[in-house]
């Protein structure tokens, strides 16, 4: 007599994932063992997880948040409704964006091209950005010996997703940080500087210097 053996539905999509290519679920979550290579991963209405030193060449969902750990390697990042979380060492080769969701560079971490959200906080821990940074409604830290190469742009709000959202965003540039380019503010923010930063020209705000690791407040 033939034996099947039945897997629950659940345990199935929280199955980690072991392959060179691509990779798409919908209703699912997605998991890259550490030291594995995929192609495209993609999900919808769930999240995805990217392990120790593992390569994709994209990670894209709806619904749900990416997280790199450690030393993973991407070419681009992309979520519309949640958080990315690019671990210490990693390396994107391209772009990082979010439409609501927060945005965290770990230690070492690196993005050759931009970071972008609409809503959420930016966080950079001792990571470079090459391509600049953008927000509309979004604070960001640009955290103790972090280095932005491009500009900084906070956009003016505009949208249903922006509308009635009064609320200054609160910009910080820690000490030992480094912004190359532009500083540039379409809407009204609160502006914070270590002395001990460097940066380009600012427009549309005025910056207030502080001393130590982070402002009063």
């Amino acid at each position: 007599m033939s034996r099947f053996l039945i897997v629950p539905l659940a345990l199935l999509l929280a199955l980690p994932v072991l392959a060179d290519g691509d990779i798409s679920k919908v209703n699912g979550s997605v998991r890259v063992e550490a030291n594995q290579t995929a192609g495209d991963v993609s999900t919808v209405n769930g999240s995805i997880r990217i392990e120790d030193g593992a390569r994709v060449e994209s990670a894209e969902t709806v619904n749900g948040s990416i997280a790199l750990t450690a030393d993973v390697g991407a070419r681009e990042l992309s979520t519309v409704n949640g958080s990315i979380e690019v671990g210490p060492r990693s390396r994107i080769a391209e772009s990082v964006e979010t439409v609501n969701g927060r945005v965290h560079l770990g230690r070492g971490a690196e993005v050759s091209g931009a970071v972008s959200n609409v809503n959420g906080e930016i966080r950079l821990d001792a990571a470079r950005v090459g391509g600049g940074i953008k927000t509309v409604s979004g604070n960001v830290l640009v955290g103790a010996d972090s280095r932005v190469d491009g500009d900084l742009l906070v956009e003016k709000p505009g949208g249903w997703f922006t509308s009635g959202n009064s609320r200054k965003p609160r910009i910080v540039i820690g000490p030992r940080a480094v912004v190359e380019g532009t500083l540039e503010f379409r809407r009204e923010v609160e502006l914070f500087v270590s002395d001990t930063a460097q940066i380009g020209p600012i427009k549309g705000a005025n910056a207030q210097a502080f001393s130590g690791d982070q402002p009063a407040g």
